[in-house]
């Protein structure tokens, strides 16, 4: 039983990835960030949805260009369907890490 709960949550995360390197993000002409639009400065998840089909793909400059904490989101993401004791240490520290970076974007301008 333990054994089919493993494949079927391998194949999610490759149907995800599948997803992601198969397709590319459409280009909307305007930005869905609440918070961007409101204050002009990018949020912590700003660019992360383009960075992970980028990651995807393999283009991991081009995805840290997007938002600097890609990786970490990619490992968060993949991450989710499994039950051991490393995803949660691993979405704790995801969360401060993303919280902290949100401050320096905030903050700082050219982050």
């Amino acid at each position: 039983m333990a054994a089919r709960g493993i494949l079927i949550r391998a194949a999610a995360a490759a149907l995800v990835l599948a997803a992601l390197w198969c397709f590319t993000p459409p280009d909307l002409g305007f930005r869905l960030c609440g918070f961007r639009w409101l204050t002009g400065r990018p949020c912590p998840l700003c660019g992360l949805t383009q960075a992970l089909f980028a990651l995807a793909k393999g283009h991991w400059r081009e995805a840290i260009r997007f938002n600097g904490l890609s990786p970490l989101a990619f490992a968060m993401l993949f991450a989710l369907p499994w039950n051991c004791r490393v995803r949660g240490g691993l979405w704790t520290a995801g969360l401060v890490a993303f919280a902290v970076y949100g401050v320096c974007r905030v903050v700082l301008p050219a982050i």
